[in-house]
Parts: structure tokens; C-alpha cells; sequence
């Protein structure tokens, strides 16, 4: 990968520019990326000889980042047969949901409270980042469907940015990665399908206005609608377009 090579001397004779820190953050990031995108596909084995060909860094580096991967739920251990990526379920997508419009909406609600006007303007920031990537948008083409999910993401953390609960933000953001793996299975196989951008609008409105149980209400309908999406290329029957 683009970088690696460089990262890896650190480990072996601790010269490089990077510490050790730097080369877990590394192969923690790189591999949750993977795994989210779905490069390292759900279930497969990860063999530590295997990545670390894959990603140039050394087999202590590899275990640390998948050990820390293990509290993200994204990978599972298997005693002393080593590690595996973390399935993925119908079953487990709609608890996801569930937990995640919760955690989601509570952070919202704390976030409209206290946020000031530096909050708003972030907001409104990130939503305009979004919508110019929404434009840009082509299924077809990782690199856009990257940019979309980035900006996606960006635009969910600046709407409770206002949140002073540094738990409440962790666990959220667990949820968040993992609903984003089943999420980018739907953009990847049908794009869209509605219109989200009248989605987000609705909820950066309704922020701005300060009116927390409306936007705690379209943020749930908005989760809700990326689950009924999943579940319809499952079954064969996509849900309908907004």
C-alpha cells in the first residue's frame, strides 16, 4: 500500500521518522478502512503472514491493530487461532439500527442545546462539503462513493458536534462504522435510491432551528429508510424511492 514501506523500518531498527504508536494507528486505520469498504470480506481469516505482505508492517504491529479492532466489534478472536472478520447479518444490521438511532438521537438532542454559534456554522460547513459530493456521486466509482461516505460522516459528527459526552460520542461512533459497512453494500449495488439530500437538508433545518424533537424525529426516519434500503437488495424487493 501507498506509504506503508515507508512506516516499516521503525519497527525493525526504530530509526525512521515514525514511532511504534504511529505504525499501530497506521495498520489500525488502514485495516478498519478495508474492512468497512469491504476489501477484507466478512468472515474471511486474517493471516498475519498475509497482511503483513499486504501492508508491509511487521507481526506485532498487526496484532495490536487487530486486538484494538476487537473493541470496535469489527473483528472477532478465535482463542489461539487468531482473527477473522466480523460477520455481517440482517439480524445484526437492524440491532445496529436500533442502538444507533438512540445514541445518535441523544447526542442530536444534547448537541442542538449547547451549540453555539460555531456549531452552526460547522453545520451548515459540512452540509454544503456534502451536497458537492453528492452531485459528484457515481456508484461505479470508488473514489466518489469514498468522498460521499467521508462527507457523509463529516456532516453526521458536525450535527452533534455540540455534545460534551466524550462516551456518548465513542459508542456512537462504533455504531456509526458499522452501519457504514452495510450501507456502503447499498450505494455500491444501487446507488441512492432517494432523495437523500432533502433528508439532510431537513435535519440541518431543523437543527438550526433548534427544534430537537424534530430533528431527532427525521434523523430516525433517516436511519431507518438506509435499513428498509439494505434489507430490499437482500430480499430482492428494493424499497422505494422517496
Amino acid at each position: 500500500m501507498d506509504g506503508a514501506s515507508s512506516l516499516a523500518p521503525d519497527e525493525e531498527g526504530g530509526q525512521g521518522r515514525h514511532s511504534a504508536k504511529t505504525l499501530i494507528e497506521f495498520a489500525y486505520h488502514t485495516l478498519r478502512r478495508d474492512i468497512i469498504h469491504g476489501v477484507l470480506a466478512p468472515g474471511s481469516k486474517l493471516r498475519i503472514e498475509q497482511l503483513r505482505a499486504q501492508y508491509e508492517v511487521g507481526a506485532s504491529t498487526l496484532r495490536e491493530a487487530l486486538t484494538l479492532l476487537l473493541s470496535d466489534a469489527l473483528v472477532t478472536a478465535e482463542g489461539q487461532r487468531g482473527f477473522r472478520v466480523a460477520p455481517v447479518s440482517m439480524a445484526d444490521f437492524q440491532d445496529i439500527t436500533r442502538m444507533r438511532k438512540l445514541l445518535e438521537c441523544l447526542a442530536l438532542r444534547e448537541s442542538i442545546e449547547a451549540g453555539d454559534d460555531g456549531w452552526e456554522a460547522g453545520v451548515v460547513a459540512a452540509f454544503h462539503r456534502l451536497s458537492l459530493a453528492e452531485d459528484r456521486l457515481d456508484r461505479k466509482d470508488r473514489a466518489s462513493v469514498d468522498a460521499w461516505e467521508d462527507r457523509n460522516r463529516a456532516f453526521h459528527e458536525a450535527l452533534i458536534a455540540g455534545c460534551g459526552s466524550r462516551w456518548l460520542h465513542h459508542f456512537r461512533g462504533i455504531l456509526y462504522h458499522q452501519s457504514e459497512r452495510y450501507r456502503r453494500f447499498s450505494l455500491v449495488n444501487r446507488g441512492l435510491g432517494r432523495d437523500v439530500h432533502a433528508e439532510h437538508h431537513g435535519i440541518m433545518e431543523a437543527a438550526l432551528a433548534r427544534d430537537a424533537d424534530l430533528a431527532c424525529t427525521l434523523t430516525g426516519e433517516h436511519i431507518d429508510r438506509t435499513l428498509a434500503a439494505v434489507v430490499g437488495i437482500q430480499t430482492g424487493h428494493p424499497a422505494d424511492p422517496d
